[in-house]
């Protein structure tokens, strides 16, 4: 059986080796920082996962490097134990000696004191809803099985707002979607990296479903949306 993975991105702006011995990641980060990233805490719409997803998107905001010493160094241990099992494992694995894991590495390290997101429900609406028609219609795509862009969709809600779309394809883990994303191995543009890192376009809201696939296992979408402080 071969793993196989797929991550989709689209972003619109408005009007354009380790040790025996491992630590836990928690122990890098105080209290504090991980309240602060946390504001899906109270988020009841969402499952455990989304939330997640929340957290560590607004913890490679916060603090890029530690994020990367710290819970991406965990996902990669984790996923290429994984991935072992894969014919194809050469593939699917993280590469610790490649071009997408060292441009990371150098972009997280760029990454300090970002603002953190914040969830929304309706938002997280529109995500599920794509979610499903995913898996209901059996594709990967930004556009909906009806003919909806991602600028259709979100703006139903959100109309004239910067926005923007994340797909990801085959996990069920929020640390393991957002490392992923942000790694973007394959993804030449490097677009998943760039809108979960995102200043410029002032995104600050988001809304996630991770969901069934039927062609790979799991779904996951997070929308994006700049709105009024």
């Amino acid at each position: 059986m071969k793993m196989i993975t797929i991550a989709l991105c689209f972003l619109f702006p408005l009007l354009s080796a380790g040790t025996s011995e491992k630590s836990d990641p928690d122990d890098s980060w105080t209290k504090e920082e991980l309240r602060m990233a946390n504001t899906a805490g109270n988020a009841d719409y969402l499952t455990a996962e989304e939330k997640d997803m929340v957290i560590y998107m607004n913890l490679a905001r916060m603090d890029g490097a530690k994020f990367f010493d710290t819970y991406f160094q965990e996902f990669v241990d984790a996923h290429n134990l994984q991935m072992q099992q894969y014919g194809n494992y050469n593939e699917v694995r993280v590469n610790r000696n490649d071009n997408y894991y060292k441009s990371l590495r150098r972009d997280l390290e760029k990454v300090k004191d970002f603002p953190v997101f914040w969830p929304d429900e309706a938002l997280s609406n529109v995500a599920k809803l794509h979610a499903k028609d995913l898996n209901r219609n059996n594709f990967a795509g930004h556009t909906s099985k009806d003919g909806r862009t991602v600028q259709q969709r979100i703006g139903r809600i959100y109309p004239n707002k910067s926005n923007g779309e994340c797909l990801a394809f085959g996990f069920t883990s929020g640390l393991s979607n957002v490392c992923m994303l942000l790694l973007d191995k394959g993804v030449a543009d490097l677009g998943h990296r760039k809108l979960i890192l995102n200043t410029s376009s002032k995104l600050n809201t988001v809304g996630l479903s991770i969901q069934p696939h039927r062609r790979y296992r799991y779904c996951a979408v997070i929308d994006f949306v700049s709105l009024p402080d």
